[in-house]
């Protein structure tokens, strides 16, 4: 069953998600405390994705144009108000949590070689051992978010399954034909890219800034865009 590393991964989420709630009353002082260490932790991490760009100045171009067309389609704001209506749905008391928390959720646990290699794994070979890795850690980092972010975080299992299922899907019409030269770049700079936006969670946990980091997603697309051009402009010279 080549969807069964992605159906972890996405319970394994959900149940570190349900067991956060229950730790979700720690005291505030405390809470505040254990939201600095996750931001610091989160910066670092993003540091560590960052400095994996063979060629940063396709991070840099990917951000910028993809902050464009975040900003003309209003990521952001969309998904406050998509996190606003869920909060109404379930009858959350934590506002804004909703929309924090599955943002910051998505970008952690999609961005990164694991999903992609993973998923790979999965539809090519029917090995689920690196999805299954993905899905522990995943699942503790779950735990910890939610205890700070609230329940929003358990929605970011359902981009993930969407995600990893594509990808385990159309896994071996993606290695018939994309190139492994090109897919290992791309994965590369995918990375780096997000990287940048998982630092930019980071300061936003920490209160240093507040930057709409959904208005920056695009990036990613428009990594995987540039990355494709100047390997064909490779291949021709």
């Amino acid at each position: 069953m080549f969807l069964l590393g992605t159906l972890v991964n996405g319970a394994l989420i959900i149940v570190g998600t349900l067991l956060g709630k229950l730790l979700h009353r720690i005291p505030e002082g405390m809470k505040k405390t254990v939201m600095y260490a996750i931001g610091l932790s989160v910066i670092v991490l993003g540091l560590q994705m960052g400095m994996k760009s063979g060629n940063f100045l396709i991070v840099i171009l990917s951000l910028v144009i993809g902050a464009v067309i975040g900003e003309l389609l209003a990521l952001e704001e969309k998904l406050n108000s998509l996190g606003g209506w869920l909060e109404k749905k379930i009858g959350s008391n934590g506002k804004g949590s909703i929309s924090e928390g599955f943002v910051t959720a998505t970008l952690i646990f999609v961005i990164g070689a694991m999903a992609i290699i993973g998923a790979l794994d999965s539809g090519i070979r029917g090995d689920h051992d690196v999805l299954y890795t993905k899905s522990i850690i995943d699942g503790f980092t779950s735990i910890i978010l939610t205890t700070t972010l609230g329940i929003g975080v358990i929605f970011s299992a359902i981009p993930v399954m969407i995600y990893e299922g594509l990808i385990a899907l159309f896994a071996t019409q993606i290695d018939q034909i994309v190139p492994q030269a090109l897919m290992n770049q791309f994965i590369k700079e995918m990375t780096a890219t997000g990287g940048v936006m998982i630092f930019a969670i980071g300061l936003n946990l920490t209160g240093i800034v507040k930057i709409k980091v959904a208005n920056l997603l695009p990036g990613i697309l428009v990594t995987g865009i540039i990355v494709t051009i100047i390997y064909q402009y490779h291949q021709f010279i």
